[in-house]
């Protein structure tokens, strides 16, 4: 089965719209889709990279209802995203990564690369007739094995209004209980970039990452653009993922921001990254207790038609606790 074959199957899965499954979507719906799910950055030179088509699964399931749902007539404005994480006592994008890095060293983790990733995310559900805004959750679990064969299930988590959210901070990301995807993946369909495990030496890391897209000589965004992908399929050991930090303050794009608590209410450590064209940036999240990292937030720079400048448009949680997944 080709690779559009199987993301048509996870969004007919995923589709919760009220709209009828033939419906196209609009201009605005298009804009707005592509502005939330997108995670590549303008490439500063011309490569060819191949990349699976589970590196964009998670993006597709979490993207499903906006990609049907989001019929915005065109021209008119859409419901504010999230508000920001609050930051306090900034430091040092090297004395961020140096802590985190301290706290990876003195913690427990998987003892070796696993092929199973825990996941949060969610995506805007905008009511085309009145122009109401939800933020839909999704919870999921992508297991695969080395016959590139696996599973993927989806819970939705309980939708809610953006402005309550950010009053309180715990409930954001909760179960349902109803299974939005439950996609079995046949021997050889999960086609990843890395299907062998690897060490953790700065340059088993690095090679990894290249084989997920990163250049020769990257920029910030693009390492955490191929950092992100590796995410999506690897739960990676301690010393692998400070590495990672450490590849990444390297560029000199990352801008430390200090502490707050993610969307879970987990205290951590944030690294701000400006996408290339500069029409976002990305918060990385450290947890402060592990040094782990918990989870990537984007945030839209410019002011659009259908979203604010300062808004945050998307956001991608890991190492959850397993009995939020259920």
């Amino acid at each position: 089965m080709g690779d559009h074959a199987l993301l048509d199957r996870v969004l007919t899965e995923a589709d919760p719209a009220r709209t009828p499954r033939d419906a196209h979507p609009g201009a605005a719906a298009l804009m707005v889709r592509d502005r939330i799910i997108r995670t590549s950055r303008a490439p500063r030179r011309r490569r060819a990279v191949a990349v699976g088509w589970a590196s964009g699964l998670a993006a597709a399931a979490a993207a499903a209802v906006v990609a049907v749902a989001v019929l915005v007539p065109q021209g008119e404005a859409v419901a504010e995203g999230l508000d920001p994480l609050d930051f306090s006592s900034a430091e040092s994008a090297a004395a961020t990564v140096e802590s985190a890095q301290e706290s990876l060293a003195a913690s427990d983790g998987p003892i070796a690369p696993e092929r199973v990733v825990r996941s949060a995310n969610w995506a805007f559900d905008i009511n085309g007739s009145t122009g109401e805004t939800e933020v839909v959750p999704q919870l999921t679990v992508l297991q695969w094995e080395p016959d590139l064969s696996g599973h993927m299930t989806s819970i939705l988590g309980v939708p809610y209004d953006p402005a309550d959210a950010t009053a309180n901070m715990g409930a954001e990301v909760s179960s349902s209980g109803q299974i939005s995807v439950d996609l079995p993946i046949e021997p050889g369909q999960f086609a990843t970039a890395v299907p062998d495990a690897f060490g953790s030496s700065e340059q088993e890391v690095e090679a990894a990452l290249s084989a997920f897209g990163m250049p020769a000589d990257p920029t910030g965004a693009e390492v955490l653009t191929a950092m992100t992908t590796m995410l999506q399929q690897w739960t990676l050991t301690n010393p692998q993922q400070s590495q990672l930090l450490g590849i990444l303050e390297a560029t000199g794009d990352a801008e430390g921001l200090g502490s707050t608590v993610d969307r879970l209410g987990r205290p951590a450590a944030g690294l701000r990254v400006v996408s290339d064209d500069g029409a976002a940036s990305d918060v990385v999240l450290m947890s402060i207790d592990t040094g782990r990292i918990i989870g990537i937030e984007r945030t839209n720079l410019e002011d659009t038609d259908l979203i604010d400048a300062g808004a945050v448009v998307s956001y991608t949680l890991w190492d959850l606790d397993e009995s939020l997944i259920r």
